[in-house]
């Protein structure tokens, strides 16, 4: 029987075959059963568990995620946010998405340069987003600057540009 993907099996399953390096293919048996997450003494599982059967896709940050930008003297100040554009639940959990993905670990992934400088990340959910201060970007400030972006003010578009891992519910 073919599901409506053209994919062999019964009901839309897809069956699971290994192709060999002769070319030859072989049907496999779904597992009889699926093992649980091991937790070991002293260790909690973790509160924001992955979504199970979730698809996450590569893609800008600025999908969906609004950005502005600004120095404070010599550390650049950068506020990421989600519009409420979309019905209550999906800006929710867009929220809940920008708020545990922006930690000191991915501002440093988005922002290479700021690798060994002081980052603080302040979480804002009741407004949507998060506040980030990257302390040192700018060195002495303004008036003594040599980036390309003394003032910080495309640092926002530049993060907004980085390619970041979504869930596709979240699109």
């Amino acid at each position: 029987m073919k599901t409506p993907y053209g994919v062999p099996g019964a009901g839309g399953a897809v069956s699971h075959t290994v192709i060999h390096a002769d070319g030859s293919r072989e049907q496999v048996a779904d597992p009889p059963s699926y093992a649980e997450p091991v937790v070991r003494a002293g260790q909690r599982p973790s509160p924001f568990p992955a979504p199970s059967d979730s698809l996450t896709r590569r893609m800008p940050l600025g999908t969906f995620v609004h950005a502005r930008s600004g120095d404070k003297g010599g550390d650049a100040n950068l506020g990421l946010w989600v519009e409420r554009d979309v019905p209550s639940d999906a800006y929710d959990a867009r929220v809940t998405w920008l708020t545990k993905l922006i930690n000191p670990r991915m501002v440093f992934e988005l922002i290479p340069e700021a690798a060994d400088l002081e980052v603080e990340v302040y979480p804002l959910p009741n407004l949507g987003g998060v506040n980030v201060v990257i302390h040192g970007l700018l060195g002495a400030g303004v008036a003594e600057g040599r980036r390309f972006d003394p003032q910080a003010k495309a640092l926002g578009e530049w993060v907004r540009s980085r390619m970041v891992h979504v869930q596709g519910e979240l699109l």
